[in-house]
């Protein structure tokens, strides 16, 4: 078999029908490069949704749950160790909010490879004073620098600056929610009242907004040594400790390890956002079925044109068999012009997917709730154009390869009688 006259026969061939081979072409541009916008598209809006959660969520969580103890002194008695004790109204005692050794078990994080940063935290539960009125909420002392380069929060800062928490001393970044409420303003003085009932004057320095109603109208941030004042503790006490992996699939069973290392719970982002991880599975799933669906159509009409042009090339089919050619040079024909139409729709599709994708992603997109976005997300995966041009080569060929067989098998004499 000549390759380089077969291929020339499916050039002539596509020459000879160019309206049907620019449609077919078209088909399959179409198919790619709406498969292509669909996936960056709709992966890129995922990417976003999951950045919302998982850029202020650790990957695994170490804090002592609020719970009884689960054995109590009686059941430590060895008079009544293996009989059934029942008792009633158990209270959980409050400094089980503590995180014991909690310097030793830093020092262990960070000497980790696996951790990529660790952040103490201290939650505190307070109020919010406006006038006569308290509004309950939660002051979040953090490590300011860590908090800020692997939780993002100054992404989520519309006013003011999330670095003056470690510059001023008894600073806060409010939630929009809480400063709307409190009509407060970045420079001004609010007061808030501990749980223990301690009352602390705090210079608002930011404004954030997560996008997150429940987060907004509660959530504040101070630096660790201001809520440790505010509580009254030591700089030793943390409520939570916050670790970032470099691999995230590894958070479950480390969390496990963690837990039974250090006595404390632990708590992985996998099991914390378990129903939202489920809701972007399923996004997914949803979305390369039906971007695989446009690449299976454009296949179909392929084949369709193919099988119409062996039809009205039965004469050129004859003369080809009788001249020579071989029953699979005429199928080898019939592929390469396939794999042609593939590869010009392909690499068109390609360049078109990219350019929708780029057009997508410089639409402006503000919106108040969501103050670090401001286009359309996109997500520029070289998989996606990779799967994209692939599956239009498989595709072609295989809606080619069915209408090639029947031209391979025509009898010429056949039909140069009927003629």
């Amino acid at each position: 078999m000549n390759f380089k006259l077969i291929f020339s026969i499916s050039m002539t061939l596509i020459r000879a029908r160019m309206k049907q081979s620019v449609v077919a072409a078209a088909g399959v541009t179409f198919g790619i490069g709406m498969f292509i916008t669909l996936m960056s598209f709709m992966t890129g809006l995922n990417r976003m949704l999951d950045s919302l959660i998982l850029n202020r969520t650790p990957h695994i969580r170490l804090f002592n749950a609020v719970s009884a103890t689960p054995m109590q002194p009686v059941e430590r008695h060895p008079d009544y160790m293996h009989t059934l004790n029942v008792v009633h109204s158990i209270k959980p005692s409050d400094s089980r909010l503590e995180i014991y050794n909690s310097i030793p078990i830093l020092k262990a994080l960070h000497s980790d490879p696996r951790v990529m940063a660790v952040a103490p935290k201290v939650s505190a539960q307070v109020f919010y004073n406006v006038g006569v009125l308290d509004i309950t909420g939660i002051v979040n002392g953090i490590d300011v620098g860590t908090e800020l380069e692997y939780f993002f929060l100054n992404d989520y800062i519309i006013s003011g600056d999330a670095r003056d928490l470690d510059k001023v001393a008894n600073s806060i970044v409010l939630g929009k929610g809480v400063a709307d409420k409190m009509m407060t303003n970045v420079g001004e003085i609010i007061q808030i009242t501990s749980s223990r009932g301690d009352q602390i004057s705090l210079k608002v320095v930011g404004i954030f907004q997560q996008g997150l109603a429940q987060i907004d109208e509660v959530n504040s941030y101070a630096s660790l040594s201001t809520t440790q004042k505010l509580l009254g503790k030591t700089e030793s006490y943390y409520t939570d400790i916050q670790v970032k992996l470099h691999d995230l699939n590894l958070a479950p069973a480390m969390a496990r390890e963690l837990s039974a290392l250090y006595n404390v719970d632990a708590e992985d982002v996998q099991t914390a956002n378990a129903q939202f991880e489920s809701g972007t599975n399923v996004r997914n799933t949803i979305t390369f079925a039906v971007s695989i669906a446009l690449l299976i159509v454009a296949g179909f009409g392929i084949y369709n044109i193919l099988n119409m042009m062996i039809y009205e090339k039965m004469d050129s089919i004859a003369i080809l068999k009788a001249t020579g050619f071989s029953g699979k040079d005429v199928s080898s024909i019939f592929i390469y012009l396939s794999l042609i139409i593939g590869v010009i729709g392909g690499i068109i599709g390609l360049i078109v997917g990219l350019a929708l994708s780029y057009l997508i992603d410089n639409i402006p997109f503000e919106t108040a709730a969501l103050p670090a976005i401001h286009t359309f997300p996109v997500n520029y995966n070289i998989l996606y154009y990779l799967i994209g041009i692939i599956f239009a080569l498989i595709t072609t060929f295989i809606a080619g390869m069915f209408p090639a067989q029947k031209a391979g098998k025509i009898d010429p004499v056949i039909i140069i009688r009927g003629k």
